[in-house]
């Protein structure tokens, strides 16, 4: 009888990958290690349709799901060390496990901050029992500091006016998603979100908490001296790849620019033979020759296609694909076809003064297109950014 196929991490990169070999007909043994007590879950409704008492279901998939398609889902099992030469892997508990071929899915976990101290009401937001937490302790909340204005810390401050708690949002950079999107689309953002009633502040960062006599947070003092009152703190500055369990395997790591994570090729396979890795924690190689991680929901989806495709013997499929996020604050879906840097030309085709459509361009060429409560005028796009196009061409013929 020969190993499983492994795959280590149960979110939603781990899953898709599982379903993924169902689907092409592949009928040996999967074994999917999850080291949370909770099935696979959707993480994106944790910082809003959950947070905001919406849903309290998240699973990706009914229990059932996994007997029926004859993956054996282990919870609570934490991965503690791969050995590539022999194809095992050791887990925490000492056992070990025989792998035919390896999945590393591991996914990421929330970067904190050391320097703030060990203060109670302080958040970080990856797993659902941080959501869990933090939903009860905002019921209690009049007064929220989050810091860091990327997705997670944008989308938080949404919900949390809408559950009517006063936001102080707080982001180093000059804009919420500068980094991400750019300052001249950071600026339309920051406009969002102080309509809304978020006392935004950029460029400022926070130096210490302030806590009461029982060790819970009570305020802030931010790197401008200004001092902030709050009832809850969460930590947004985004998150590293889970990877400490692969010290002394051999595997390379990706490092510096590439923002660490697993090296892979174009479909997922690793420098190690019979390893693979998809989803957030995983570098792939890309058409400019960058290996770089794409840490965006339907990516995990098509790398997951890619890879059973590859492990089981098949030919990739040549057609390009145009990654795609999206990001729900209050009342506008912010969505993005393509690969938009900071460092793009962006122009901004139509500004309601709420909605809005932009194109970002290098050297002329259409690289992606971002649209805030417009998702047709988005959408229709996608052939355009699957084939160099001048950028110049769309606005001659918007106009």
């Amino acid at each position: 009888m020969s190993a499983p196929i492994v795959i280590v991490g149960a979110g939603l990169a781990g899953l898709r990958t599982a379903e993924e070999l169902r689907r092409a007909g592949y009928e040996g043994e999967v074994l999917l290690l999850g080291d949370e007590s909770r099935p696979p879950y959707d993480r994106p409704p944790l910082s809003k349709d959950f947070m905001r008492g919406e849903t309290h279901d998240t699973a990706l998939r009914p229990p059932q799901f996994y007997a029926d398609k004859n993956i054996e889902l282990r919870l609570d099992t934490e991965v503690a060390g791969v050995n590539t030469a022999a194809r095992t892997v050791e887990l925490a508990d000492g056992t070990t496990l025989a792998y035919d071929q390896l999945i590393i899915a591991t996914g990421l976990r929330p970067r904190r901050l050391p320097d703030l101290g060990e203060v109670a009401g302080v958040h970080v937001l990856r797993a659902h029992d941080d959501a869990e937490t933090l939903r009860a302790e905002l019921a209690a909340a009049d007064r929220a500091l989050i810091i860091g204005a990327g997705f997670i810390g944008c989308e938080l401050a949404a919900s949390f006016r809408a559950a009517g708690v006063e936001v102080t949002l707080v982001e180093p950079q000059p804009t919420p998603l500068a980094s991400v999107l750019g300052e001249q689309i950071g600026a339309l953002v920051a406009r969002l979100h102080r309509e809304e009633g978020v006392d935004l502040r950029c460029g400022v960062g926070v130096d210490t908490l302030r806590a009461d006599v029982t060790g819970r947070v009570r305020g802030a003092i931010l790197t401008d001296g200004t001092d902030i009152d709050t009832d809850l703190v969460v930590i947004g500055v985004g998150s590293v790849p889970v990877t400490d369990w692969l010290t002394g395997s051999g595997l390379e790591l990706a490092e510096g620019a590439a923002g660490g994570g697993v090296l892979a090729d174009e479909v997922g396979r690793t420098s190690a033979e019979g390893v693979w890795a998809v989803g957030d924690v995983a570098a792939w190689a890309h058409r400019t020759g960058a290996r770089k991680r794409v840490e965006h929901w339907t990516s995990a989806g098509e790398q997951a296609k890619l890879l059973v495709t590859a492990l089981l013997g098949g030919a990739p499929p040549t057609a390009a694909r145009v990654p795609y996020f999206w990001s729900d604050q209050y009342d506008v879906k912010i969505q993005a076809l393509g690969t938009p840097t900071p460092t793009d030309d962006v122009t901004i085709v139509t500004d309601d003064g709420r909605k809005f459509l932009a194109y970002y361009s290098r050297d002329g060429i259409l690289t992606a297109v971002l649209g805030a409560g417009l998702t047709a005028q988005v959408m229709k796009l996608r052939a355009k950014l699957a084939t160099p196009t001048p950028v110049a061409d769309l606005l001659a013929a918007a106009n």
